[in-house]
């Protein structure tokens, strides 16, 4: 009845809302995974194997279009595999517009030196928000997008997801991108005292004394490597 279940049983941690109606169908998704994994040893398709049933998120992209992922990476959003396949990867973030501005971080590393890391938030099927770690390696290192395959990796037992303010994510961005306060004034077309007192109060909110304790704070990895939601 529904053979996309095994995706959801194959691992403890994977999506809790299989209803009673799938029970009949147990069975079979066992004896599938088992089956498939004998037949992977059996004809040595390790890869194969690995791809599926890592315990961290794999996905391979074309254009930003979703190929192929495995459990892991489907089950952190709240997916089934099938359900992401060929789906561009905007579905992920939590709007478009918020994909559009962090999709192209990272082309300038993957050319220069084929890898890249950041840390993001991402958006559940659910909506809800959270902290997770991205790895890239390109197979177009010319063309960074066009073909790759990254890594995703759940931070949301070491990092909550703290709501910001739009302006805030703004005011994080660009600090994390270098720039000072005046030169974030100039970007966002603010005065430098207001920029200043966002800084202020964004200090305050995560408990810290400067910007470097609240990228800390934020991912306990330097500001190169923060990615938020409005990130330029």
């Amino acid at each position: 009845m529904f053979r996309g279940a095994y995706t959801r049983i194959a691992q403890a941690n994977s999506l809790a809302y299989i209803s009673d109606e799938m029970v009949s169908d147990d069975a079979w998704a066992c004896n599938t995974v088992e089956t498939r994994i004998n037949d992977c040893y059996r004809e040595e398709r390790f890869a194969e194997l690995a791809f599926a049933y890592a315990p961290v998120g794999l996905v391979v992209t074309e254009n930003r279009v979703i190929r192929d992922c495995n459990i892991a990476f489907a089950a952190m959003f709240g997916y089934a595999p099938e359900e992401l396949k060929d789906k561009v990867f905007s579905i992920l973030y939590p709007t478009d517009e918020e994909f559009t501005t962090i999709r192209d971080r990272g082309i300038r590393k993957l050319r220069e030196t084929n890898t890249y890391w950041d840390e993001r938030i991402m958006a559940r099927k659910d909506g809800t928000l959270f902290w997770c770690r991205v790895r890239g390696h390109s197979f177009t290192p010319d063309q960074p997008l066009q073909r790759a395959v990254w890594s995703f990796a759940d931070l949301s037992e070491v990092r909550p997801y703290r709501d910001l303010t739009r302006r805030e994510r703004e005011i994080v961005s660009y600090l994390a991108d270098g720039l000072t306060s005046k030169e974030i004034a100039l970007k966002l077309d603010l005065s430098y005292r207001t920029v200043e007192v966002y800084r202020a109060k964004l200090l305050k909110k995560f408990g810290v004394a400067n910007s470097s304790a609240l990228f800390h704070a934020l991912g306990e990895i330097d500001g190169e490597h923060v990615v938020t939601k409005d990130s330029k």
